[in-house]
């Protein structure tokens, strides 16, 4: 069983940075690959990126790509999503997510934390 907690939320204006950080529990953690996802009012969850166990392979969605990093400190049970430029697009509840095995960008993980909430004025 894994428990993540996310953090680092907050209103920020068009052009800002934020740091997301997802605290995770248990001694696997560093199996486990990582992801954030995103949730807008009245729209699907979104894939935003994902980071393999080992922090070698990293993927992101188009819409956030040159923009948003993916991090992992395996020593720290913590996993980050860097976000720069920030675009009221942004706005949204983000999500952690956790899986044993490879990185996926569909909605199939295992664990997934409460959500933090984004937000982005223009």
């Amino acid at each position: 069983q894994v428990q993540l907690v996310e953090s680092g939320g907050g209103l920020v204006q068009a052009g800002g940075s934020l740091r997301l950080s997802c605290a995770a529990s248990g001694q696997t953690f560093r199996s486990y690959a990582m992801a954030w996802f995103r949730q807008a009012p009245g729209k699907e969850r979104e894939f935003v990126s994902t980071i393999s166990w080992t922090g070698v392979r990293t993927y992101y969605a188009d819409s956030v790509k040159g923009r948003f990093t993916i991090s992992r400190d395996n020593a720290k049970n913590t996993v980050y999503l860097q976000m720069n430029s920030l675009k009221p697009e942004d706005t949204a509840v983000y999500y952690c997510a956790a899986r044993g095995g490879v990185v996926l960008t569909t909605t199939q993980y295992d664990y997934w934390g409460q959500g933090t909430q984004v937000t982005v004025s223009s």
